[in-house]
């Protein structure tokens, strides 16, 4: 018996992703919503292919001020994941459907104050996650952060 653990998680997803896609490649969704700032490029907020969402990242961008809200990356966190939260609900999904998600800083640093405002969201049953430092992000952000859900059934 082969065990699954021996499977990377990325190939797992990308197997899952590609079965979804091509069960149900009929039913892909652009979704969008106010709740959230609008995309600044050609991109969308998330796509849905039939039981699986994929959700653009998201930084602390205020959907009301159009602005990065202040307060450093915990809050820039906290906005961020509030702006994933009403892209997910635009689209009938919850963060209990988020099976991964990929965080952004641009200071390893800011790890210690990011990681308590993300497990807020997660007290179950938290999604698989990597979390990496990067050169820069949009809007002078200092986190970023992106998901892919999947319907329960």
């Amino acid at each position: 018996m082969r065990l699954l653990t021996s499977v990377p998680l990325a190939a797992l997803l990308s197997a899952a992703a590609a079965w979804s896609c091509a069960a149900a490649a009929h039913e892909r969704e652009a979704i969008a919503t106010a709740a959230a700032p609008l995309p600044i490029g050609p991109y969308s907020q998330a796509v849905r292919t039939g039981d699986v969402l994929w959700l653009a990242g998201q930084v602390g961008i205020d959907p009301r001020t159009g602005r990065l809200v202040e307060g450093g990356a915990a809050a820039e966190a906290r906005q961020a994941l509030d702006n994933l939260g009403a892209v997910l609900a635009a689209a009938g999904f919850s963060f209990a459907d988020v099976v991964q998600a990929q965080v952004f800083l641009i200071d390893i640093a800011d790890f210690a104050a990011v990681n308590p405002v993300y497990a807020e969201r997660f007290e179950r049953e938290p999604p698989a996650r990597a979390t990496l430092a990067v050169a820069a992000l949009p809007a002078g952000a200092r986190v970023e952060i992106q998901m892919v859900a999947v319907r329960r059934r």
